[in-house]
């Protein structure tokens, strides 16, 4: 039976301010997501009945409720599908701390059985379906660098500077409900137009609240803003920094204080996901001809 294997890259969000707030209460916001280079690992497998077969390398992760199993059933019951797949995922990237690996994780099983299923959905369709599963999975879906508004879904490609990233996992779980709804959120930032983001006075609006509630991340990024340009992604509780170059990010992920964790990764403008299934398509219309 026919198998794919594709990454599912990181992201940072290279600022994050909110603007206001929605009368359903959803926040209203403002961000610029960037993919790494560094990616979990996932490979598809078609069945010939019509389970959705799950494992992963983290016994924590391998149930229904992952994000993955769940864009498989999405997918398949709303295209009435009858076919099923095996799906293994090789779970590199920290999860819960600001990097989107789960977001990224569904986004890759969606473009993938779109792929493998052959159901020839539209990258909007499928960025439509993804917001159902979170607002972080329409900028996998699509696959680009993009200055992002409303919840996250209103995407506009950019190509900011692709520097080496320093990212520090300071190892501490982070209530992202918890902040939403903090008291002290800053949630009156100016709007910034696309056209001019890089020239703004930015911003993560969560690190002032993140550094005052985990005195651990405030400790990281203490540290690490003694070596380049420093930030939050998402609500954390990772945080990066910018390098010129992979050595100088190397040199100080050598000097990074236990327990914490980290890696060096390039900042990428285009998923590696869509350059793999654009190869994957064109190889199967070469074998076709």
């Amino acid at each position: 039976m026919a198998t794919l294997t594709l990454p599912a890259p990181a992201k940072l969000n290279l600022f994050l301010h909110i603007i206001g707030r929605r009368a359903d209460g959803y926040h209203q916001l403002q961000t610029v997501f960037q993919f790494l280079e560094s990616a979990d690992q996932l490979s598809f497998t078609l069945r010939r009945d019509e389970r959705i077969e799950f494992h992963c390398s983290d016994p924590a992760l391998a149930n229904d409720a992952n994000l993955v199993v769940k864009a498989a059933q999405l997918l398949q019951a709303q295209q009435r599908y009858q076919q099923g797949v095996r799906i293994i995922l090789d779970k590199v990237l920290p999860y819960g701390g600001g990097l989107g690996g789960g977001s990224s994780d569904a986004a890759t099983t969606l473009l993938a059985l779109n792929h493998l299923w052959q159901l020839r959905l539209t990258v909007d369709e499928l960025a439509t379906l993804g917001l159902q599963l979170g607002a972080d999975v329409p900028v996998f879906v699509r696959g680009y660098a993009a200055f992002a508004e409303g919840v996250g879904e209103r995407l506009s490609p950019v190509s900011p500077p692709m520097p080496w990233y320093l990212v520090v996992d300071p190892k501490v779980h982070i209530s992202t409900a918890e902040l939403f709804a903090h008291s002290e959120l800053k949630r009156d930032c100016d709007p910034i137009n696309l056209s001019d983001w890089q020239q703004q006075q930015t911003q993560n609006v969560f690190e002032p609240l993140v550094r005052r509630l985990y005195p651990e991340v405030a400790k990281a990024l203490d540290w690490l803003v003694e070596y380049a340009p420093t930030r939050l992604t998402g609500t954390g509780a990772c945080l990066y920094g910018a390098f010129e170059s992979q050595e100088l990010a190397r040199a100080a992920l050598a000097r990074m204080p236990a327990p914490w964790t980290g890696f060096v990764a390039r900042g990428l403008n285009e998923s590696p996901v869509c350059q793999l299934l654009r190869q994957a398509s064109t190889d199967n219309l070469t074998s076709q001809n």
